[in-house]
């Protein structure tokens, strides 16, 4: 009997040992998402931040005097200020001399008090966002992503519905024209991953993982194509099957679904026309047929380009803008940049979108690190919208890729635009923000 009691105690030790051994191999792979929490004065004696800290290769330590600048992210947050400040001034100075354009018939003024108006709007949303618990959002994604789907519906009712340049994609609040389709992009963020969350036990499933959510992207995809909005519809796709993606979908089934999905995009270009004719334009932009026609706007975006060279022409001094580059003050912006600004303000954006994307991946996985799993979806989706948008708009800018209306996140003129973003950046500084309140022992 001693022998056998001697054996299993022998036994146990063994077993708490090998466990001992996997708890701390899981905390050096989670801990590096943690690091930057791991201070003195995030961590507080007998809370729950503490305790976790322990339990993945943290140490608890007397708490310290906490500053305000460790209850924000000062990063994301120069991030966001420095795109809103330039945009603000780059709307202005593209936007100004559409005063003598008999299109709009206003005054200088008007594009930039319009854009100031929108920004507060904007901002007070996003203080409303930052407010409510991210909890809360996944208990409203359904509702959002419904009433998300209603819009998109109700812009396409004649006489509701405002159009321009041959789409209807406005609904007019007088006030602000309201564009359904920015609204879908934080409605496809939340619902993706809240539906990521509830299916993971199907993510290697096409019936009851995949096709649920490839139902509701075509049912978007048909709404945005009678707009017609074809690159609002890759870009939420995009956000779905990104999140799908980093929610843990099964490998060889992503491959082939991303493949049908570039076939289907490459079908609706073909049985397009005009889609078809800005290919062809892309493809040889400065041929005399295209370069006064399809390829018109691109044309002009090089020529604001060679004309900016290293350091630009000073701000305010771009020719394109003066009626030759149609809708700079939207879609091209980036061209009046770096026309005024040369190859350093472009730079300059990129590094800015680069840091703004990469800190919303790592907000992302420290939320995953914590088991917060939606809301790290939710800061990775959030980070695949606006890299893909920016990219996209740059790449056109740039003569990367055929003509396509989409604005840059955050310099573009675009109320809805505007509010959508700022929206989307609230969620993701209150993931951060819950992140940092967990690590310090509070409770999100």
């Amino acid at each position: 009997m001693h022998t056998s009691a001697l054996r299993g105690g022998v036994l146990a030790a063994w077993v708490n040992r090998l466990r001992s051994v996997f708890a701390r191999g899981r905390a050096s792979e989670r801990a590096p998402y943690l690091r930057p929490y791991q201070t003195a004065g995030y961590q507080r004696r007998g809370g729950r931040g503490a305790t976790a800290l322990a339990g993945l290769g943290g140490t608890n330590v007397r708490s310290a005097p906490e500053s305000a600048l460790a209850r924000v992210d000062l990063p994301l947050l120069l991030a966001i200020t420095a795109l809103l400040l330039l945009g603000t001034v780059m709307v202005y100075s593209a936007s100004i001399s559409l005063a003598d354009s008999p299109r709009y018939s206003v005054g200088p003024n008007y594009f930039l008090l319009r854009h100031l108006a929108s920004l507060a709007l904007a901002l007070i949303a996003a203080a409303v966002t930052f407010g409510l618990p991210i909890a809360w959002w996944q208990k409203l994604a359904p509702w959002a992503f419904v009433g998300a789907l209603l819009l998109l519906v109700v812009v396409l009712v004649p006489g509701v519905g405002q159009g321009a340049l041959g789409a209807r994609r406005w609904i007019s609040l007088k006030v602000l024209n309201l564009q359904p389709s920015e609204l879908m992009k934080v409605a496809c963020v939340l619902y993706a991953a809240d539906f990521t969350v509830r299916k993971q036990d199907y993510m290697h499933s096409f019936r009851r993982g995949f096709a649920p959510m490839a139902t509701v992207m075509a049912v978007i995809g048909c709404l945005l194509l009678l707009q017609p909005d074809l690159g609002a519809f890759g870009v939420i796709v995009a956000i779905g099957m990104g999140i799908l993606f980093l929610g843990g979908v099964n490998a060889r089934l992503f491959a082939g679904i991303v493949a049908s999905l570039a076939a289907s995009f490459a079908l609706v270009i073909w049985l397009s026309p005009w889609r078809r004719e800005r290919i062809f334009a892309y493809l040889d932009v400065w041929n005399p047929e295209y370069a006064l026609g399809k390829g018109y706007q691109l044309t002009h975006s090089l020529i604001a380009f060679g004309r900016g060279e290293w350091f630009g022409v000073g701000l305010g001094g771009s020719v394109e803008k003066l009626h030759y580059l149609p809708e700079a003050h939207t879609d091209f912006v980036l061209a009046v940049i770096a026309e005024e600004l040369g190859l350093v303000g472009v730079l300059v954006v990129v590094i800015l979108f680069y840091a703004l994307i990469k800190r919303a991946f790592e907000i992302g996985r420290q939320a995953v690190a914590l088991e917060r799993t939606f809301a790290g979806l939710v800061a990775q989706g959030i980070g695949v919208w606006l890299g893909v948008q920016s990219f996209i708009n740059m790449g056109v800018a740039m003569g990367l890729l055929p003509t396509k209306g989409l604005t840059l996140p955050l310099l573009s003129y675009g109320g809805s635009a505007l509010l959508s973003t700022l929206v989307a950046l609230a969620l993701l500084a209150r993931v951060d923000y819950e992140n940092r309140l967990l690590m310090r022992g509070g409770r999100a």
